[in-house]
C-alpha cells in the first residue's frame, strides 16, 4: 500500500471555542485533531465535534505551515465538519473512495495530521449508536487503533479516502479486549456536500433533539445525564431514569430509542415517553428542539 504521496494532504486541526459555548463543558475549549483536504481551494473535511462553535480554527501542514481556517459547516446527523482554509495550503485534494465497497478484512491506513499512520484492517461494518443522540446505520471499525483518531483519514488500499475518524472504542476479540477506532463512512458525505458548502448544513429538516445522554444496559435505555437548559432537563428527565416507551411503543435498544423519537416529526415535535424512576412508572412529554439552535455560530476570522 503506497500512501506517501497521500499523507501530506492530511493536516492538523486546532480549534478554539468560547468559554460560554454550549459544548464547552463537554468537549472543551481547545480541541485538536486532524482534517483531510478534499477540495483544490483548501476545503478540509474533519469530524464536526472538533469545530463545533469554534471562534478560531488553525490548520497546520506537515512542513509546519500554519494557515487560518473558517468553520464552514457541521452536519449533526453524520458528524462531518468542513473547514475552509483562509490562506494557501498548496496541498492536493484526496480522492474520495467507495466506503460501501469496503469489507471486513480489507487493509486500510489510518493517518493523522501530524504525519503518523497506522496500518490496520477493517474489523467491522455495523450500526453504531452514540450516547449523544447519534446513530450511524453502518459505521466502519478498524484495528489496531490510532492514538490520534479525531478527524484522521481512513484510506483504502488505493490511497482513497473512505472514512473520517471519530472515536476510540474497545471490543472483545479472541477473548481479549482490543482497542479499535470508529470512522464515519465517506459515502455519507456525497449527498450532503453541496448543501454544506452553500448553506453550512444539510438541506433536510432537523431531527427532534432532547438533550439526553443515554446508555444501553441489559437491553434498557438508561439516562446518564441531561444537557443544561435542554428539552430533557425542562421536562424533568433525570439521571438514572429508564426510558421504557416512546409514544405507544416499547424501547428495546439505544438505536431503537433514537429511531422512535425521530419518526415523531421534525425538531419541535412533542415526544411522549414512559420512564421508570425508582421502580415507579410515569409519563413525560418532552418538547424537542433543534440542536443547532443551542450552538454559537462561527464568525469569520
Amino acid at each position: 500500500m503506497e500512501i506517501d504521496t497521500t499523507l501530506p494532504s492530511v493536516v492538523a486541526v486546532r480549534a478554539h471555542i468560547p468559554d460560554d459555548a454550549f459544548t464547552a463543558a463537554g468537549l472543551g475549549t481547545l480541541r485538536e485533531g486532524s482534517g483531510v483536504v478534499i477540495g483544490d481551494k483548501g476545503l478540509v473535511l474533519t469530524i464536526g465535534y472538533l469545530i463545533t462553535e469554534a471562534e478560531e480554527v488553525w490548520l497546520t501542514t506537515h512542513d509546519n505551515r500554519v494557515v487560518a481556517g473558517h468553520a464552514l459547516a457541521y452536519d449533526q446527523e453524520t458528524g462531518f465538519g468542513l473547514v475552509q482554509a483562509l490562506g494557501e495550503l498548496g496541498l492536493p485534494a484526496l480522492e474520495l473512495g467507495d466506503s460501501s465497497a469496503a469489507t471486513v478484512g480489507d487493509p486500510v491506513v489510518f493517518a493523522d495530521g501530524a504525519g503518523r499512520s497506522v496500518k490496520a484492517a477493517i474489523v467491522g461494518k455495523q450500526e453504531f449508536a452514540g450516547y449523544w443522540e447519534y446513530l450511524l446505520e453502518e459505521a466502519i471499525f478498524i484495528a489496531p487503533a490510532h492514538p490520534s483518531w479525531g478527524g484522521a483519514a481512513l484510506l483504502d488500499a488505493e490511497g482513497k479516502l473512505i472514512g473520517i475518524g471519530s472515536l476510540r472504542l474497545q471490543m472483545m476479540q479472541s477473548g481479549a479486549v482490543t482497542d479499535i477506532n470508529m470512522a464515519v463512512p465517506i459515502g455519507l458525505l456525497r449527498p450532503i456536500l453541496d448543501d454544506m458548502l452553500t448553506t453550512g448544513r444539510a438541506n433536510r429538516p432537523p431531527r427532534p433533539w432532547l438533550g439526553v445522554f443515554s446508555a444501553e444496559s441489559n437491553g434498557e435505555v438508561v439516562v446518564m445525564s441531561v444537557s443544561e437548559g435542554s428539552p430533557a432537563q425542562q421536562a424533568g428527565l433525570q439521571r438514572g431514569d429508564i426510558i421504557s416507551d416512546v409514544r405507544d411503543a416499547e424501547v428495546d435498544s439505544l438505536a431503537d430509542f433514537y429511531r422512535k423519537v425521530w419518526t415523531i416529526g421534525e425538531a419541535g415535535a412533542e415526544v411522549p415517553m414512559r420512564i421508570v424512576r425508582d421502580g415507579r412508572e410515569s409519563w413525560l412529554r418532552v418538547k424537542s428542539a433543534d440542536r443547532n439552535s443551542f450552538l454559537k455560530r462561527p464568525s469569520l476570522q
